[in-house]
């Protein structure tokens, strides 16, 4: 049986812990692999060595960092197939969609490749009289990052390669539910040339989380995952002292307009609400439709497509779905289906039945379709985070948008429209972090930052993109005035340009 090793300062290192998680291969439900979790010693070992690291690290030229993620990507694009068998082998994605998380991950280090412009300061000459002023971007220190079993390579990505980027040293805590991804990614990171103890990686539970938390030799947290656990990581991170930007969970709405390409619609809401079995943060979990002959109509196309899924292993080229990543996860949302034919909604296509021959212990649930869902239902107030899209009818486009502002989370949203003024509109008005305008999915590229608003993020600064250079850096301003510009006498009086 494989066991899921450390890597701390530049050494894959096995774990001495006896606390161990198991890891799943999600489409047969067959254990693959022992995971230790990291005892208190070891993770104070991997700050320990990254904050050896940092100094050295952080006088290393931008430039010269720079150059090692250039390697990295280039091994990323080298090995994308192999990542990509690693994710769907843990997490149950089907290949392609696993290949398309490690494309997103590969497009935040081609961003952090650009280091070397991203860290230009501002300078202004004279701002009195012979004195200059210049402003300066300089690293943290050791930061950590603590990432979901959603996107195992992605998320990870969209955080320490532009940390060490900026000069900073990482202690990276994955998901425990397909950690090996992570660890292929550190292996090409060390091949590219990044110097020992400059990111390491503990596996753990809770117990990791909070030392690393409380650790004082962390300055900053970065964290993805539920809104609960979100939180929890910013006010505890942040009594702490540290830096915190904690992303939390999402209902993400979908408002379809009566003058919408229909066809094009149910098309955005299949990918959006099952790719990846609905295992996204940004997935599509509620359609909106104003007015009932959209609803109907949106319902009818729905409806096939949905009992026309092909849902399989990811060794299946034709499958279009996998199973959900663990057994308590998929009975977590069969449970949710439940809840919504006992609190009244119209249950449409029903995917708790699902059995896959071959595959009958595999963690597998069928898409599933709910119409006339209203805001006070569980299903639609919390995140399901599986194949299970609900149909909230409105009659105005009015209504439509107080339903979504009604909502705790605001992550993202979208509008599928034909209306110029009424996307314009939406997309001025809607208080939600990030819009598509006939997208289902907008995920902002690399070189823009993600982030939702109200109760899907905690802190200051989104992630990834500029905001992620603020974050991972902190502003120091210098005034220079030289001798020969110096006059003769003390001077009592606050400066100024009088």
């Amino acid at each position: 049986m494989q066991v899921i090793e450390n890597a701390i300062g530049g050494k894959r290192v096995r774990s001495a812990s006896t606390r161990l998680a198991a890891v799943f291969d999600p489409a047969t439900g067959e254990k693959t692999a022992d995971l230790p979790l990291s005892t208190l010693s070891e993770i104070d070992a991997a700050v320990a060595n990254a904050k050896a690291a940092f100094p050295a690290w952080a006088a290393t030229p931008p430039m010269k960092r720079a150059r090692i993620l250039f390697r990295f990507k280039e091994l990323l694009d080298k090995h994308a197939a192999d990542l990509a068998r690693a994710i769907s082998r843990e997490h149950g994605k089907v290949h392609d969609d696993a290949l398309g998380e490690v494309a997103r991950g590969i497009d935040c280090v081609d961003f952090a490749c650009g280091i070397p412009h991203l860290l230009k300061g501002e300078f202004s000459r004279n701002v009195g009289p012979s004195i200059d002023s210049h402003s300066d971007r300089q690293p943290l220190g050791v930061v950590a990052g603590i990432t979901p079993f959603n996107f195992p390579a992605m998320v990870p990505m969209w955080m320490y390669p532009l940390a060490i980027a900026c000069g900073n040293t990482f202690v990276l805590k994955p998901s425990e539910r397909d950690p090996s991804a992570p660890m292929l990614a550190w292996d090409l990171l060390m091949e590219a040339g990044l110097p020992e103890g400059v990111l390491n990686i503990v596996h753990g539970d809770k117990e990791a989380v909070d030392a690393l938390l409380d650790h004082p030799d962390v300055k900053a947290v970065s964290f993805v995952g539920s809104t609960a656990i979100a939180e929890y990581v910013y006010r505890r991170g942040s009594q702490a002292g540290k830096r915190v930007q904690a992303l939390g969970g999402a209902k993400n709405h979908m408002v379809i307009l009566p003058d919408a390409d229909m066809e094009q619609a149910a098309d955005a809401l299949m990918g959006a609400g099952f790719g990846s079995a609905g295992e996204r943060c940004m997935a599509i979990s509620v359609a909106v439709p104003v007015g009932d002959e959209t609803a109907d109509r949106l319902v009818q196309i729905l409806k096939p497509r949905i009992e026309a899924l092909r849902i399989g292993p990811a060794t299946d080229p034709e499958a279009q779905m996998g199973p959900l990543v663990t057994k308590a996860h998929r009975d977590k949302v069969a449970a949710y289906i439940d809840k919504g034919v006992e609190e009244g909604a119209e249950l449409v296509v029903d995917g708790r039945g699902f059995s896959l021959q071959g595959y009958e212990n595999g963690y597998f649930l069928g898409g599933t379709l709910f119409d006339r869902v209203t805001p006070d239902m569980t299903i639609h107030r919390e995140e399901i985070f599986g194949p299970v899209l609900s149909v909230a009818r409105t009659r105005t486009y009015e209504d439509a948008v107080a339903l979504i502002h009604g909502h705790e989370y605001a992550n993202g949203t979208a509008i599928f429209t034909r209306d110029g003024d009424a996307a314009r509109d939406f997309a001025d008005r809607i208080e939600v972090g990030m819009v598509g305008i006939n997208v289902p999915i907008p995920v902002p590229v690399a070189y823009h930052s993600f982030g939702g608003w109200k109760r899907s993020l905690f802190g200051d600064h989104a992630i990834y993109g500029p905001e992620g250079v603020h974050f991972y850096t902190r502003l120091k301003t210098v005034t220079t005035r030289w001798p020969a510009g110096i006059k003769r006498g003390a001077e009592f009086t606050f400066p100024s340009l009088k």
